[in-house]
């Protein structure tokens, strides 16, 4: 999964930073890179064109300031026969964020949809609730209202449609552990 470009539409892909290499962009047709990185240098390939964001995988990072620019930048290379892949380190919070956003903007899902369309051809995905956060304020500017809201949990704010995953977490971490001999002495 790391190391592969995965499609979400014919449009568009997303990765990790290992899996981007000249080769899979030539193969997939890719003419446009987003890296949503700081930590990684753009890569550079004749005839792909590539767009940096510098952002960190941070709850507080403010990534919503680049939802319209990239998603309009994935619509142009488009709208010109392109293709867009957007990576981020793992491929797990930063880009899938931006592309969920394009999903909202130009493929007009809501966040829920949006999400669901993003974990179905990516199951690693998992945007930070800062910028899960970031994406309900967009869908609510986008739509008028807001599909996914934030809740309490045991690990803290998180998006409703993280609630299972986090009962599992809680239960993982609080499950004694398995096959173990306790000591006893006198």
């Amino acid at each position: 999964m790391f190391s592969q470009l995965v499609k979400i539409t014919d449009e568009l892909y997303i990765s990790s930073a290992t899996a981007v290499t000249a080769n899979r962009l030539r193969h997939a047709g890719i003419t446009l890179v987003i890296n949503c990185t700081i930590e990684v240098p753009l890569i550079h390939v004749p005839d792909v064109e590539t767009m940096k964001i510098n952002v960190d995988d941070l709850p507080n990072a403010r990534i919503g300031l680049y939802f319209d620019r990239c998603a309009d930048r994935i619509r142009m290379a488009r709208d010109r026969g392109g293709r867009t892949l957007v990576h981020c380190a793992a491929g797990v919070s930063r880009s899938a964020s931006i592309c969920i956003a394009y999903l909202m903007k130009f493929h007009r899902m809501n966040l829920r949809e949006a999400y669901a369309h993003l974990k179905a051809c990516r199951q690693i995905i998992r945007p930070n609730p800062g910028f899960f956060r970031q994406l309900i304020d967009y869908e609510t500017r986008l739509f008028g209202k807001a599909t996914v809201s934030m809740v309490s949990s045991p690990i803290g704010f998180i998006p409703d449609v993280y609630r299972e995953e986090a009962k599992n977490m809680v239960m993982l971490t609080t499950a004694p552990p398995t096959n173990t001999r306790v000591r006893v002495t006198r």
